[in-house]
C-alpha cells in the first residue's frame, strides 16, 4: 500500500519522520511518499483532502475534522513553545491591534492565537514563516508572529518580544498549547490508521535512540543550518506529547476546537476526532 504523507521542512518534523520515509524502520508493507512543504501549504492541501496522512495546524484541523482524524503520535504540543509576537521598535501589547501584523498563514494556530489575544486586529497579512523576521526588519510590517526556528534567532537580529502567545494560552486555559498534529484520512481502514500512528511513534523513538541519525535529513530542509539551533528546535517541540497526546494533550486539542467552533471560526467537529491509541 502506498500512502502520501505530508510534513513540514522544520526540524521537529524531519526529525520525527526521517526513519519512517528513509527506510530506517520496518513500515509493515506501507510505502510512504513524503510531501514536504510549509505548514500553511500543508493546511491548504488538507482543505482539499489531497493527502492520506499529513501534519497540519490544529487551527486548520477545525476546518477538516469531517475528513481527517488526529493520530496519537507526532504532535507539536507542549509548554513554553508557542508563537512569539515581535517588533523592531518598542510596541506595547495594547497597541498591537492598531498596527500591521505579519502572520505565518490564515490557518495556522499562530493566527488563531493572534486573533484570540488581539480580537480587534484588522491589519493582518500572511507571509511565509521564514520571511517574517525580514518583513518586520524592513518595516513592511510593524509586528510579526514568529514560529519554528525564528523563535530562537529573532533577538540576534535586533527584534524584541512583545508577547509570548504560548504563555497567553497557558495562563488563559491552564493547558499546554496544541500547535500542530498529524492526521489521517477517515477513509483509511481503522487498523491501518492505528498501524500508521504506531509507525510514526516508532520512527520518533528510533530518532531518539540513535542520536544524530536524523541530522543530515534535518539540515537538508532547515531554514537555520546551525546544529545547535536544530537541536534546540527538536528539544522544544518534540516531547512526551509527540510520543502520545495522552489525556492532557487530547484535552488541550479539544479546548482549542471547542473555542474555535464557539467563535464560529469553523464547524463543530465530530465526536470521534482522535484515533484510539490501541485501535
Amino acid at each position: 500500500m502506498k500512502l502520501t504523507i505530508g510534513f513540514s521542512t522544520c526540524p521537529n518534523d524531519t526529525f520525527i519522520f526521517d526513519a519512517l520515509v528513509n527506510g530506517k524502520i520496518d513500515t509493515g508493507g506501507i510505502e510512504f511518499i513524503p510531501i514536504l512543504a510549509d505548514v500553511e501549504e500543508l493546511n491548504s492541501m488538507a482543505l482539499e483532502g489531497g493527502l492520506d496522512v499529513t501534519k497540519l495546524s490544529y487551527h486548520a484541523y477545525g476546518h477538516v475534522s469531517a475528513t481527517y482524524k488526529i493520530l496519537d503520535a507526532g504532535s507539536a504540543l507542549g509548554w513554553g513553545n508557542g508563537p512569539l509576537v515581535v517588533s523592531k521598535r518598542k510596541i506595547y501589547p495594547d497597541e498591537v491591534s492598531n498596527v500591521r501584523i505579519a502572520i505565518p498563514g490564515e490557518l495556522t494556530t499562530a493566527n488563531f492565537l493572534t486573533g484570540i489575544a488581539f480580537p480587534d486586529a484588522k491589519q493582518k497579512r500572511s507571509y511565509l514563516f521564514s520571511d517574517i523576521e525580514e518583513v518586520v526588519l524592513s518595516d513592511e510590517a510593524d509586528v510579526g508572529v514568529l514560529i519554528h526556528e525564528n523563535r530562537f534567532t529573532y533577538s540576534e537580529r535586533g527584534l524584541q518580544l512583545i508577547i509570548d502567545l504560548g504563555e497567553f494560552w497557558e495562563k488563559t486555559t491552564e493547558m499546554p498549547i496544541p500547535l500542530g498534529g498529524i492526521v489521517v484520512d477517515r477513509g483509511i481502514a481503522l487498523d491501518n490508521q492505528v498501524l500508521i500512528q504506531n509507525l510514526i511513534r516508532k520512527s520518533l523513538e528510533f530518532a531518539r535512540d540513535n542520536p544524530g541519525s536524523a541530522i543530515e535529513y534535518m539540515k537538508k530542509y532547515a531554514q537555520e543550518m546551525r546544529e545547535d539551533i536544530l537541536i534546540q528546535h527538536v528539544d522544544t517541540f518534540v516531547n512526551e506529547y509527540s510520543i502520545s497526546l495522552g489525556k492532557e494533550g487530547r484535552a488541550a486539542v479539544t479546548k482549542l476546537l471547542d473555542l474555535g467552533s464557539s467563535l464560529g471560526l469553523f464547524p463543530v467537529p465530530p465526536a470521534d476526532v482522535f484515533v484510539e491509541a490501541e485501535g
